[in-house]
């Protein structure tokens, strides 16, 4: 544990030297301290995940905390694996993007320092296993990132989603606490290790309201209402982190816990199931609606915290039906899923920074033609958009696949309950995944393809710089080589899922879907062998053509305007699923022949968002207004109110007495 200490320690190190260092050289410093943290981490973290052992180191503060543990398990060990790389590759990333904030107001100091703030707390949240001081550490992480949502202050919607973002995360604390405080009366300790409780019902209620704070964390619906405001707000660096690595303490909390209070009961697995379903779908059908880039992949965050959800949801019914090979499929889905979303997310959200640094919009109506302005980064959006639908030859297939597995083989030895709800959700995932395709076949065609739709996006001369591209290069490499061979992804998850389940040993009956794994590389390896020798053969073929414009219909001159929408792309399937959308038109109908100005727009508005959020902040807003007389400014007043408070309680004292 000694490493583990050490890279916590150079990673508040590098936080503090940044703020005293030249405003130039703040990222750069960073990106060198998280740098040799992850190596130090990646040394620590290989060897619980590969050979099953456990570290761990012991602290005692005081009589109020108690023994305080830190623990690196192989799930542990998992998710320590995947904050360091995520972490250093996003802010090499920063390097680039940062750059148009220097030396203009922008509080570049704190940012920094609480970025490596972040990183750290994040890593002390998966290894604490004492209750108080994980509040503490949960805190930090949820304060760190609120400072980090808020960079561009001066915006009010910036402002806006992050105090949203900090309410949210401070009513996931009440439930976490509230389930901590029921283990500690039970158990008299802090220690997760000490909960040991014969009452199922107990279990019972920790297992709800621990979902719920760490559910609320993950962006699992109703408690998603942060997600799509705030990833938006932040910088896309910060988005890249907070969507790809932050939200999945979340998912370990959830994991967490199952070790902790073992599986609930079946009602609430179903439960579980039913939500999880529901997320992704929610998730998915809102991003296919969005046209702020960064507002689609929040949505989309979702759909993903959705599918691991569901991969664990599939692991507890492995359990409860006394069916390994599901439950360690499922779980094991479910972990890969949350290294692989890590991943092409990370590289969604940098290369929708890159458009927004070249184009200053996230407006994907704006854009279009910017294939031919940013080759690179229009290929590895791409690639990543391909890798998140769940297509092979990337990486978002292999863990899709393995839940697949799981509930085809739930099936065979399934009740008529289990059967069915197993098949809703292959179903769901099958639809999940056609949704996405429909929603990342609209981004990347009214994005990169076609003439440009505004002045923006006409006026990006080149792509973006190399410390840009560098990461979402390497980015784009981990989704391809996870999914040319899975073995080594199968191999990385398969200790963490039997640490979970407890397991001692992989059984038997597991082989033939590794040995699976090796036909699907095989597969990939042949499809993009083939797909090699056709671009090659094309290459040679066009050395001796020449291009011309194709027949256009008697127009020679077409323009952005004879385009699709993202509006009328989506507006199809949109408008069979009315129930599910608020609509908010925005018209200007054409009142002349030749009219200079005209334009139909559809803004869509989550319904939690407008018919609970809104309406509650509303009556809050009229109840607190009744109290505006109470701050009036006058200091005699206050006196007065503060007399009067201490002659009740002084009344108060002696009645109780």
């Amino acid at each position: 544990m000694e490493l583990f200490f050490l890279s916590l320690l150079i990673l508040i190190l590098g936080g503090v030297v940044s703020i005293f260092s030249k405003e130039n050289h703040k990222m750069k410093l960073c990106s060198v301290f998280t740098g040799l943290a992850s190596l130090l981490l990646l040394k620590q973290a290989l060897f619980p995940i590969y050979s099953g052992e456990t570290l761990s180191a012991t602290f005692y503060f005081s009589q109020i905390f108690g023994k305080i543990n830190f623990v690196i398990d192989p799930l542990s060990a998992f998710f320590i694996l995947v904050i360091s790389i995520m972490s250093f590759i996003g802010t090499i990333y920063a390097n680039g993007y940062i750059k148009p904030y220097l030396n203009k107001n922008f509080n570049t100091s704190s940012h920094t320092f609480f970025m490596m703030i972040l990183i750290a707390s994040m890593l002390g949240v998966v290894t604490c296993q004492n209750a108080l001081m994980f509040l503490i550490l949960w805190e930090i992480m949820s304060l760190s990132s609120f400072f980090l949502v808020i960079f561009e202050e001066n915006k009010k919607e910036v402002l806006n989603a992050g105090i949203k973002y900090f309410i949210y995360m401070h009513v996931s604390v009440i439930f976490i606490m509230s389930a901590f405080a029921l283990m500690s009366i039970t158990s008299g300790s802090f220690n997760f290790a000490d909960f040991i409780s014969s009452d199922t019902h107990l279990k019972d209620i920790i297992f709800l309201l621990l979902f719920v704070g760490f559910g609320t964390k993950a962006g699992f619906m109703p408690f998603h209402n942060w997600l799509p405001d705030a990833h938006p707000a932040a910088p896309s660096h910060i988005s890249g982190i907070m969507s790809g690595v932050m939200i999945k303490t979340g998912i370990y909390g959830i994991l967490r816990t199952i070790m902790i209070t073992g599986i609930p009961s079946k009602t609430i697995t179903f439960g579980v199931l039913v939500i999880t379903i529901v997320s992704a779908l929610w998730g998915v059908l809102y991003a296919i609606s969005q046209h702020d880039i960064k507002k689609l992949l929040a949505y989309h965050s979702l759909e993903n915290i959705g599918i691991i959800g569901i991969g664990i949801a599939t692991g507890m019914l492995g359990i409860l039906y006394d069916n390994i090979i599901t439950a360690i499929l499922g779980f094991s889905g479910a972990i890969l899923h949350v290294l692989n979303h890590s991943i092409f997310k990370m590289l969604l959200f940098f290369c929708a920074g890159s458009v927004y640094n070249k184009t200053h919009t996230r407006d994907i109506e704006l854009l279009g033609g910017l294939i031919k302005r940013m080759p690179y980064t229009a290929v590895l959006f791409i690639i990543g958009s391909v890798a998140i639908c769940g297509l092979p030859p990337f990486n978002g297939f292999i863990s899709e696949f393995l839940l697949y597995a799981g509930m085809v083989v739930g099936m065979f030895k399934a009740n008529i309950s289990l059967f069915l709800a197993l098949i809703i959700s292959l179903a769901s995932l099958a639809l999940i995944g056609t949704m996405a395709i429909l929603c990342f076949t609209k981004v990347t065609g009214v994005m990169f393809l076609g003439n440009p739709r505004s002045e923006q996006a006409k006026n990006v001369d080149s792509d973006v710089e190399k410390v840009m591209i560098i990461p979402m290069s390497v980015l784009a490499v981990l989704t391809l080589f996870i999914g040319v061979f899975p073995q080594f992804a199968f191999s990385l998850v398969i200790i963490p899922t039997l640490n979970i389940l407890g397991a001692g040993s992989v059984p038997e009956e597991i082989v033939p879907v590794f040995e699976l794994t090796n036909v699907i590389s095989i597969l990939c390896f042949t499809f993009l062998i083939i797909l090699g020798i056709v671009f090659g053969l094309r290459y040679l073929a066009n050395r001796k053509s020449k291009t011309h414009n194709t027949w256009g219909c008697g127009y020679n001159r077409a323009n952005a305007r004879m385009q699709y929408t993202a509006s009328s792309y989506a507006d199809i399937f949109i408008s069979t699923l009315k129930p599910l959308f608020k609509r908010v038109p925005h018209i200007k109908k054409p009142k002349t022949l030749f009219p200079e100005t005209a334009y139909y727009e559809v803004e869509i508005e989550d319904l939690e968002e407008a018919y609970i959020i809104k309406p509650l902040i509303k009556l809050d807003e009229k109840i607190l207004s009744k109290f505006e007389r109470i701050q009036n400014g006058n200091m005699q007043q206050y006196i007065l109110f503060g007399l009067v408070f201490l002659v009740l309680a002084i009344f108060g004292l002696i009645f109780i007495g």
